[in-house]
């Protein structure tokens, strides 16, 4: 039995960078602008509908996580010119990087799909994955599908990221139990 690499909650997110459509270097997890929290969102790619529909609908919710004072940024494993001819179809002001190399889906601990064929795809992908990395540079909120069709629900995350931000509420970082020394 092979066991995978998966990140736990509180850990520190790992130094992983890719490359927007002006050619500059990102640091996935390091915050932009006025924001002390990074959401990564880990998509497929441009051969998957349901990915151009949720990065659209997350642009919708770019002001709500602004206001949590959480950035946003996607990243694919899509090479620059799939994600260029992808942007035809989004509708999205929040960045998007490219060229996720399969080591560093590893080391993000996502699921990583072979493409049925060449028309899908020329290259290996990950499966979805959500990373909201806080200010401190832990792992604060983690999800990790091994299919498009599990992500979350856009409202509940930037109502929930909202109230974890709000320092009233004194919320740690959930799931950090290591079952293995319980």
């Amino acid at each position: 039995m092979v066991y995978s690499n998966k990140l736990k909650a509180g850990d520190d997110f790992p130094h992983i960078s890719a490359v927007l459509l002006d050619d500059n270097e990102v640091v996935l997890g390091k915050p932009q602008g006025d924001a002390t929290w990074q959401a990564v969102f880990v998509y497929r790619g441009k051969h998957c509908p349901l990915c151009t529909k949720y990065l659209n609908e997350l642009e919708g919710y770019k002001q709500a996580f602004a206001d949590a004072g959480v950035d946003i940024l996607a990243v694919s494993a899509d090479s620059k010119a799939q994600l260029e001819t992808h942007l035809e179809k989004l509708e999205v002001s929040f960045p998007i990087a490219y060229g996720l190399s399969e080591e560093q889906m590893k080391t993000l601990g996502v699921y990583i799909s072979l493409p049925r064929s060449e028309q899908e795809t020329d290259h290996n992908f990950a499966e979805p994955g959500l990373f909201v990395v806080n200010e401190f540079g832990k792992l604060h909120v983690v999800d990790i599908s091994n299919n498009p069709f599990v992500r979350p629900e856009l409202g509940a995350l930037s109502r929930g990221l909202a109230w974890i931000r709000d320092p009233d509420n004194h919320y740690p970082i959930r799931g950090t139990l290591d079952y293995n020394l319980a």
